[in-house]
């Protein structure tokens, strides 16, 4: 069993992701993820911009966001969204345990800004959500902004002090 396998399961277990929707959305998420990914989240999601679209499925792991529309009717499958984590640019998420909620936002490589509303059973899973969440972007986002801040003192640091 490779490791992809090993951590889906689990993951979509601990988010209480119902066996017959994990079996429907397995073959999208095989043809997205390579076998040596870990999965850090599998969890139901709306957007909140377009409620009436129905429920997303995201899955997230060490190096790949991949986000799936399942129809209402019928059952069909859709790819909404599958980049690498370091095509995303802007990541924000905002925990809020009053309405037991992650509000989480990324802008994608095409300048497309996602929004998903991860609702969880139990104000105490925000954090855990949150937690995971750092665990996956928390990297990036300070080597991100260390680049940043070096292109900033850089160009300070080759000045010659005027003479005085």
């Amino acid at each position: 069993m490779d490791v992809f396998s090993r951590t889906f399961l689990p993951a979509a277990a601990e988010a209480g992701v119902a066996i017959s929707t994990v079996s429907r959305h397995m073959p999208v998420f095989r043809r997205c993820v390579e076998a040596d990914d870990a999965t850090v989240l599998v969890t139901r999601c709306l957007r909140p911009d377009r409620p009436m679209q129905g429920e997303f499925l995201l899955l997230l792991t060490s190096r790949r966001l991949v986000v799936t529309q399942e129809t209402r009717v019928l059952h069909r499958l859709r790819l909404h969204l599958n980049t690498e984590l370091r095509h995303l640019s802007n990541v924000t998420w905002n925990p809020d345990p009053r309405v037991a909620a992650v509000d989480l936002a990324a802008t994608a490589v095409d300048g497309i800004r996602e929004r998903f509303w991860i609702k969880t059973s139990h104000p105490k899973q925000v954090w855990h959500l949150d937690a995971l969440l750092s665990h996956a972007f928390r990297p990036r986002l300070v080597a991100e902004r260390a680049q940043q801040a070096s292109r900033v003192t850089a160009p300070e640091a080759l000045r010659v002090p005027a003479a005085a």
